[in-house]
């Protein structure tokens, strides 16, 4: 049961869900480690990690809109989050800060195991924290011809420039290969729940469709991919490695690939 030993680690999110809280919870229970792990949202992100830092929560989860605004409110960033100026976890040790990125780590990853080719003309769609980690890991990753596409005129050709990549407002003529979707169209409870983020024609031209989109796991542009007969790479994949990273952070403890297995499985219920 919970005590005053109990270690709290949470999310901190726009649009809070239970998948975060089913997976941590899960790992805790199966390992006995004492903690708990709670979803919440917040009108005042600074007041939210000055409570983190002084009620000695041990993590927190950040995730849009606030990846960006955390970074003067933490007291040391690592390198995943220092390189592309986004944080999507925070480790309190003693009252002391760090920030991390493990959705950098995360795709990085999935490019990795799905052995996704450097050679293919790359679109990564929208400019915000999580297209940062993104460009930044694909460009790590050795891809040459890389596109940010975003409607912002600001956003986008500064993400463009810094990795020395090409920015357009909207996908041209030639069609990408690999596309990567960093905006929210596609996300469960969003306002665009049931759009395609580019033209169907678009997705037809692509050999391969990722989208970082965490819920549901079948995104209307993974499912268009999947009847087209495309190689799919979800959302629900980069949350299960970016969370297993920041529960290693949080505990010490790096479960072995079956119980993580398990512990996805078990938050996709939610």
């Amino acid at each position: 049961g919970l005590t005053k030993d109990t270690r709290l680690c949470l999310s901190l999110s726009g649009r809070p869900g239970n998948t975060g809280t089913r997976f941590h919870n899960y790992l805790y229970d199966a390992l006995g480690l004492d903690f708990v792990y709670k979803a919440f949202t917040t009108t005042d992100i600074k007041a939210a990690v000055a409570g983190v830092r002084g009620l000695q929560i041990r993590g927190a989860a950040i995730s849009m809109p606030w990846k960006e605004e955390v970074i003067p409110l933490v007291d040391e960033l690592d390198p995943s989050a220092e390189v592309i100026e986004s944080v999507n976890t925070i480790v309190n040790t003693d009252g002391y800060l760090k920030a991390y990125n493990t959705d950098y780590l995360a795709i990085v990853s999935l490019l990795r195991s799905h052995d996704v080719d450097q050679a293919l003309p790359t679109v990564v769609l929208g400019a915000g924290g999580m297209a940062k980690a993104t460009v930044a890991a694909v460009r790590d990753e050795g891809f040459t011809d890389v596109q940010v596409v975003s409607r912002n005129p600001q956003t986008g050709p500064a993400l463009a420039e810094k990795y020395g990549c090409t920015w357009a407002q909207q996908v041209g003529d030639d069609a990408p290969r690999l596309i990567i979707n960093c905006t929210p169209v596609g996300m469960e409870g969003g306002p665009e729940a049931d759009a395609l983020p580019v033209a169907d024609e678009v997705v037809a031209g692509a050999s391969v469709v990722f989208d970082v989109v965490p819920r549901p796991v079948w995104t209307p542009l993974l499912l268009r991919a999947r009847d087209l007969g495309r190689e799919t790479i979800s959302g629900a994949e980069v949350m299960s490695l970016q969370a297993l990273e920041q529960f290693v952070l949080y505990t010490g403890v790096r479960p072995d690939a079956a119980l993580v297995a398990e512990a996805t499985a078990f938050s996709r219920q939610a």
